[in-house]
């Protein structure tokens, strides 16, 4: 056991749910809005999930018992990336669409927006937080076990994780962050889908959401996780730019109906 890397795995528990129940009750104190808008923004990776993973799993399956004629050797890695991204982001948008539409009908502001953002991405952290948690207990138990009593795959996979590189649980974090900021982004830009009555913004965070998917596939199998993380560090720059972009649109639609409003009252 390599206790070094134990220490900064722990430091990888905490801060994958610490960092979000941080944010959520900042932002909450801070805009006074209520919690409800975090729970619905959680709920709604939850139900995305119940339709993407088996998604992902029976396209896999159709692939795999050639249902589905499977792609050239030569091009398997990018139609991966590019139906892996594809599933994502239509599954998790659509479901942001829908919590809009049925659910959150009063979440029209940019502020709700970030607050469901939050909840998103945050309950993908802390469930990874606690999926990584659940590993380390594993790994830690078997590593004092005999590996004549449990195989020799078994044992190779124990051996892997204790060498694991040090700075892996280092870009995890932030790789969660990055997540994080991608999802308080197509929550705003989803948004506008009801606050402007457009549909092209949903397509707009359906694409978003699949490009930077397919890309950390594509690039991870290509380069692996230093050049994925290094890429994830300029689409997250992206992500910024969009949360910037669609809080000065919504701030200067809201002013515009507040004077509108008052214009009509006059």
């Amino acid at each position: 056991m390599s206790y070094p890397l134990l220490t900064l795995i722990i430091i990888e528990i905490v801060l994958m749910v610490g960092i979000p129940v941080a944010l959520a009750w900042r932002l909450s104190r801070r805009w006074g809005e209520p919690w409800r808008l975090l729970l619905a923004g959680a709920a709604t990776f939850v139900g995305s999930q119940v339709v993407h993973l088996p998604l992902n799993a029976g396209l896999t399956a159709l692939f795999q018992f050639n249902i589905l004629p499977p792609p050239p050797e030569a091009i398997q890695l990018p139609f991966n990336a590019v139906v892996l991204g594809l599933t994502a982001g239509i599954c998790e948008e659509v479901a942001r669409y829908l919590t809009y539409r049925f659910w959150q009908k009063e979440a029209r502001t940019w502020k709700k927006g970030v607050m469901l953002g939050v909840g998103h991405g945050g309950i993908e952290a802390i469930l990874l937080g606690g999926m990584v948690l659940l590993t380390l207990i594993n790994m830690s138990i078997l590593v004092n076990v005999d590996s004549t009593s449990f195989g020799n795959e078994v044992a190779e996979q124990v051996t892997a994780f204790w060498n694991t590189p040090l700075y892996h649980p280092l870009l995890a974090i932030a790789e969660r962050i990055m997540a994080i900021t991608l999802h308080i982004a197509l929550s705003t830009l989803v948004l506008q889908t009801f606050t402007r009555n457009k549909l092209w913004p949903l397509w707009a965070a359906i694409g978003w959401h699949a490009l930077v998917d397919a890309t950390a596939v594509y690039v991870m199998g290509t380069w692996g996780i230093l050049a994925t993380e290094g890429i994830m560090v300029l689409l997250t720059l992206g992500s910024v730019g969009i949360l910037w972009h669609n809080y000065k649109i919504m701030t200067e639609e809201n002013q515009k109906l507040r004077i509108e409003s008052s214009e009509a009252k006059i």
